[in-house]
């Protein structure tokens, strides 16, 4: 499994000591701990997202090594926060995704028109997100559910830097990778989802 956030490196990268990067480190642990999964952490070449290079391309070269490495066959869940997942969203076309955990997802209008046919998708957003607009990634998730399976776990009280009600978060993403890549029955709020139900309250 991949998620966004090490290895790509060039003259304007990102710093391993970014709040960004340091706050995904509990989500990884989370995912870590399901028995059969693989946690790949990237760290995105350059800050930002511009014309020229965006975090979309690290991903993309991120899933290539992994491909080398374990073999094309491997199924990969994808998960990023904010910008990141921005980045799983538009980067979750690519061969071997199964699937994409948009955390706090940072999205702007038209990226849910990727066509992420025959993968599953959760959104993790906080009703209290000052930052990436939880209205937005409600209304790019409908846009993707018209291909692909869609959920949508709202947090209440649940911020941007997914500090208040971590577990939620982590949780929800730990608890969507196992499912979708091992077949193991979820509990809560992503077994709801992942059950049927389009939008769930945490």
């Amino acid at each position: 499994m991949l998620h966004g956030g090490g290895s790509r490196r060039d003259s304007v990268a990102v710093s391993p000591t970014q709040l960004s990067v340091l706050r995904m480190i509990p989500v990884a642990r989370r995912v870590a701990r399901v028995r059969g999964l693989a946690v790949y952490r990237l760290l995105n070449s350059r800050r930002g997202w511009d014309a020229d290079h965006t975090p979309v391309v690290d991903v993309r070269w991120a899933l290539e090594q992994m491909r080398d490495e374990l073999g094309p066959e491997v199924p990969v869940v994808l998960v990023g926060h904010s910008l990141g997942g921005r980045a799983a969203v538009l980067a979750g076309d690519s061969e071997g995704v199964v699937g994409v955990v948009a955390l706090a997802a940072y999205l702007l209008p038209g990226d849910g028109d990727t066509d992420l046919s025959g993968r599953r998708v959760l959104f993790v957003h906080g009703d209290q997100d000052r930052i990436a607009s939880l209205d937005r990634a409600r209304d790019e998730a409908d846009r993707l559910d018209r291909h692909t399976e869609v959920g949508f776990v709202t947090v209440t009280g649940g911020t941007h830097a997914m500090l208040r009600h971590r577990g939620a978060f982590d949780g929800s993403a730990a608890a969507f990778a196992a499912a979708t890549l091992t077949g193991r029955p979820a509990r809560g709020a992503v077994g709801r989802v992942l059950d049927g139900e389009d939008a769930v309250r945490v």
